[in-house]
């Protein structure tokens, strides 16, 4: 059984497929039609919805693609669609503004875009341009055009009380009051488990080794909905508090398996901000408000933005089996295409970087062909320590180049105990070719992926030679 707030009605579902997605559940079961199925795989933004959760003593709102999140997902949360936010009958400021601003023409897309606008409401964000250009990212129009949809969020971000604001600590109490230590089920011929503690998840996954694991989803419930599948055990993780902190100390960061991206992102921007700044670049807002680094890594995809950074980095997994505890290095996690060293029943239960592998000079990149909201053709990291002028350690790293993602061992030591100039760089790119033979698909032939990776090389000498200023895009065009 879970339990939530639609609104604020208390739902309970107990005998639900748990391969039922929110968005089927509220267009079938509730005849909530709002929020409308564009893609399937959260990728236009037209059936957003804002889930709430209890963060210290406030309510947090994050926007998330109903046709990606599973009913699980929604136990202990309120869950929040178009069909809310009016207060009677009075628009939300939100819907208000996209009205006055003649911010929609066939519709479609429109509750998407009026939920984005919500949570970027809630989160008291900057209202500038390229603010809200971040968090539209993951919402498509197809007649409106952005003009209008900008400066109705522009108009109606300022405001900042509405009746989810008057009622937030009543909500905040009946949250609250649906938490339960228990093991929680949700059933019908498919079975979907949901652990309170590590111990628990432990316990369970050695049970049934043969379960999928669910993060975020981000990934998994393509599964479903592109690929048809039904998934007949699920074991969900949103409920493992212990799993979903970040920790820095003087020596080492710990990410926990269960910490968003956008938490990750704004953890992370004092302590290796190329890596925050990343992860703007990761899906949409809408993907990193749920999916997770661990998931990311788990999931084993050659094109995953997180691994090559993670790899650069030189990080370690803690993995858990039972009780047993284990630590591994990134390194020799992904053994081939899709396939990683996680034994039956065991699962990741930390990312851990030790600080003194940081270098300040830390850089990755990312090649699309889109900016925001896609999948890398090539992606590089890039970890290099000097001492006295010259490259002292390098770690290198690519997605997108080979079936996992792998460091280019060759060019790093092409580039050891040698300064960082042009005469180098021709024996690491010369090195990088005998690294990788990429092979080619739909985002690129292997040539062009080759090439890119030797462009970020060059790319690298130079932001070591002139101003980051001199490469960077620091403003969008107005």
């Amino acid at each position: 059984m879970i339990q939530f707030l639609l609104n604020q009605t208390l739902k309970t579902l107990d005998n639900v497929d748990p391969n039922t997605t929110v968005l089927n559940w509220l267009r079938g079961s509730e005849q909530r039609c709002g929020s409308k199925e564009g893609c399937a795989s959260g990728d236009c933004g037209a059936c957003t919805v804002v889930l709430g959760q209890v963060d210290g003593e406030k309510m947090r709102y994050d926007s998330a693609n109903s046709c990606i999140t599973l009913v699980s997902q929604l136990d202990g949360k309120q869950l929040l669609t178009v069909e809310d936010l009016a207060d009677g009958s009075k628009l939300h400021p939100v819907q208000q503004a996209m009205a006055d601003c003649h911010a929609s023409q066939c519709g479609f897309c429109t509750p998407g875009f009026v939920m984005s606008g919500f949570a970027l409401q809630k989160a008291h964000s900057p209202t500038d341009r390229h603010e809200i250009e971040k968090q539209l990212a993951g919402n498509l129009c197809r007649c409106t055009g952005y003009r209008p949809i900008i400066q109705a969020m522009q108009q109606s971000c300022g405001t900042r009380t509405d009746q989810f604001t008057r009622t937030e600590m009543q909500t905040v109490a009946r949250l609250k009051s649906l938490q339960q230590s228990q093991v929680a089920e949700v059933s019908k011929s498919n079975r979907c488990l949901l652990p309170k503690t590590v111990e628990q998840l432990a316990s369970l996954y050695q049970q049934n080794p043969q379960a999928r694991l669910l993060a975020g989803g981000t990934d998994l419930v393509l599964t479903i909905t592109q690929q048809f599948q039904t998934l007949p055990l699920i074991i969900a993780l949103n409920q493992v508090d212990e799993l979903k902190t970040v920790s820095i100390t003087d020596s080492q960061i710990r990410i926990g398996a269960m910490a968003t991206l956008q938490a990750c992102q704004e953890v992370l921007q004092p302590a290796i901000p190329a890596f925050s700044q990343m992860l703007d670049r990761f899906a949409s807002p809408q993907i990193r408000h749920h999916a997770t680094l661990a998931g990311n890594l788990a999931n084993a995809s050659p094109i995953g933005d997180g691994a090559p950074m993670l790899l650069a980095l030189g990080a370690q997994l803690e993995l858990r089996c039972g009780d047993e505890l284990r630590t591994l290095p990134l390194d020799e996690f992904f053994l081939s295409y899709r396939k990683t060293a996680l034994q039956p029943g065991e699962f990741i239960t930390a990312v851990i970087i030790e600080r003194a592998a940081v270098s300040p000079t830390f850089a990755a990149w990312k090649i699309s062909k889109r900016m925001d909201d896609d999948i890398s053709t090539v992606f590089g990291a890039f970890n290099l320590h000097f001492s006295a002028g010259k490259v002292q350690s390098a770690r290198l790293a690519f997605g997108g180049m080979a079936a996992v993602p792998a460091r280019a061992k060759g060019a790093e030591n092409a580039l050891t105990g040698l300064p960082l100039n042009s005469q180098s760089l021709a024996q690491a790119c010369a090195a990088l070719a005998e690294d990788f033979q990429p092979l080619s698909d739909f985002r690129g032939s292997g040539v062009y992926r080759l090439k890119l990776a030797q462009n970020l090389l060059r790319r690298l000498v130079l932001q070591h030679a002139e101003t980051a200023y001199a490469l960077e895009v620091q403003h969008y065009v107005n």
